[in-house]
């Protein structure tokens, strides 16, 4: 066999084997997420009973073939919660531009049942976007459901004072289309700042967590 023969041959081996590789495995810089924290197993939900803002029944069959971006809080929250779901209204547009066979949603997932009744879900959600689900029901759905995800949440004063806190996680969990929890956004702890998961650090790593 001919030097040019072997050469085109070796080339054209050469052609192939680019493109199997830009196929399977696109070249990118950001093939690898940079701030997720990533579970090394996906944790699967126990069933759940909960309502949604629109008092319809909630449950993980909801969460079953979308990528869930989940967050725990409540509506009478003074400053994380409506930051937080700030940040997640700016980068929204964009997240559901990612290509997915899977579409995105965000679920803010109500864990103060006596004061966020449906119909205040519902005016507070609509408030950050009209595709954002809120949803709540009694803690004995509650508490074993966030404790699943990876989060805490507990009541820090008597609930008899109308104006009473409720501590909470402030991250950002991730749920994948099987409703499996997969990990987590986490924000940085920085002396005089909200403890917020960043939208843009989202944005950056869903489009490498949803491909995989």
């Amino acid at each position: 066999m001919s030097r040019l023969k072997v050469g085109l041959i070796a080339f054209f081996a050469l052609v192939i084997g680019v493109v199997v590789a830009l196929n399977i495995a696109p070249l990118s810089a950001n093939n690898k997420t940079q701030y997720v924290s990533l579970y090394p197993q996906a944790r699967a939900l126990s069933d759940f009973q909960l309502v949604d803002q629109n008092n319809q029944s909630f449950t993980s069959a909801e969460l079953i073939g979308h990528w869930s971006l989940v967050f725990v809080g409540y509506t009478y929250c003074p400053d994380i919660c409506p930051t937080t779901l700030a940040e997640l209204k700016n980068v929204y547009p964009e997240l559901q531009k990612i290509s997915t066979d899977f579409p995105i949603q965000v679920v803010l997932l109500s864990v103060d049942p006596k004061r966020d009744t449906p119909e205040r879900l519902n005016d507070y959600i609509n408030f950050f976007h009209s595709d954002f689900i809120a949803v709540s029901g009694e803690h004995s759905q509650l508490f074993p459901l966030v404790r699943a995800m990876g989060m805490m949440y507990s009541m820090s004063e008597s609930t008899d004072n109308p104006n009473y806190l409720v501590d909470h996680s402030s991250s950002i969990v991730v749920v994948n289309p099987k409703a499996q929890v997969i990990g987590r956004f986490k924000p940085e702890f920085v002396v005089g700042k909200l403890p917020i998961s960043e939208g843009q650090k989202i944005l950056a790593d869903m489009p490498v967590i949803m491909s995989q």
